[in-house]
């Protein structure tokens, strides 16, 4: 993501105007306005301030590939080289999954915040989706939490097990 696109989330999610995130951080209402449509580039230091002024925190976090690790019934098995993260309020919400993955359950909605709920989502997903479907609905946190309580496939968890418990000394990357 561009960070003109960054400093303008920030912004917004804080309510925010130019004009006042520009005075606590610093600066000026037009200098924001340029950082914002890309006509001026911050430094590092300047955007985090920036940042830091709406709330947030201007961090790194690993990078999210996705490699097959194995295949079941004729499909490859996709697995991340980190365990993604999602907002709170995603990652615990209340939702129906597309009909590409729940097709034998189609209209049934989960809250994520029961756990057998969650681990059926995670399941279904973990089995049926892809890169994108485990972006959207797998938290990895709350999946290493209940990743002994999960039913899945011999191929599949032998296929997530290094991402979720990880191997020998090393401890599962969590972007």
């Amino acid at each position: 993501m561009a960070v003109e696109r960054l400093l303008m989330q920030a912004r917004e999610a804080a309510g925010l105007s130019q004009a006042g995130l520009a005075e606590a951080a610093g600066s000026s209402q037009p200098t924001l306005s340029s950082y914002e449509r890309g006509q001026k580039s911050p430094t590092l230091d300047t955007a985090a301030r920036i940042i830091g002024e709406a709330g947030f925190e201007f961090a790194l976090t690993p990078k999210i590939e996705f490699v097959e690790t194995g295949s079941t019934r004729g499909r490859p098995i996709m697995t991340p080289t980190a365990l993604p993260r999602l907002a709170p309020e995603k990652a615990l919400a209340t939702i129906e999954l597309p009909l590409h993955l729940n097709w034998s359950d189609r209209g049934r909605r989960y809250n994520l915040r029961d756990r057998r709920q969650r681990a059926r989502v995670y399941e279904i997903v973990m089995r049926e989706g892809g890169p994108a479907d485990i972006l959207a609905y797998i938290d990895g946190v709350l999946l290493a939490d209940i990743w002994n309580e999960l039913v899945l496939p011999p191929a599949v968890r032998t296929a997530w097990e290094r991402a979720v418990i990880g191997t020998g000394d090393a401890e599962p990357s969590v972007a």
